[in-house]
């Protein structure tokens, strides 16, 4: 019943009954998504699951369907959280090096600090000499994932 699969193989494209096509709406896929490996995944449950009644199709549709939309989900989540990785190294040096800056030098400082973190992304190493001078003062990457998910708790 489990074992490897291969999803890129080719699958027949309607692999359920004909009385029940109805039950399966056609798939709403994103841009840069693969209709093939949808149906492949489709397919594979359909075969592991071997579903005979109507409502067996249709809680088997939803399981696929779920899945499809949990893959989707991590990639978008591990995308998005990636982008705001650069914004929360920004915050986390904020926190370091604008810490006793004289009031009338933060508007420059803070410009310097913005710089530093697209250094961080851009610049192997940058990303090592920042990341040691936040490890310094105890910011770990742990620390700097918590504040990834404090920029983008507004939208995950």
């Amino acid at each position: 019943m489990n074992g490897p699969v291969d999803l890129l193989k080719p699958h027949p494209a309607s692999i359920w009954p004909p009385q029940y096509e109805a039950l399966c709406p056609p798939p709403q896929l994103l841009p840069g998504e693969s209709i093939e490996r949808y149906q492949a995944l489709q397919a594979v449950i359909f075969r592991d699951l071997d579903p005979k009644s109507a409502a067996e199709w249709l809680l088997t549709i939803d399981i696929a369907e779920l899945s499809w939309e949990m893959q989707r989900y991590r990639v978008l989540r591990h995308r998005l959280l990636s982008t705001y990785r650069q914004k929360a190294v920004e915050m986390t040096l904020r926190r370091v090096d604008l810490a006793g800056i004289a009031p009338e030098f933060l508007d420059v400082a803070a410009i310097y600090t913005t710089n530093n973190a697209l250094d961080w992304q851009l610049d192997p190493t940058a990303t090592l000499d920042i990341d040691a001078r936040l490890r310094a003062h105890g910011f770990d990457q742990h620390a700097i994932s918590v504040e990834v998910y404090v920029q983008a708790r507004e939208i995950i």
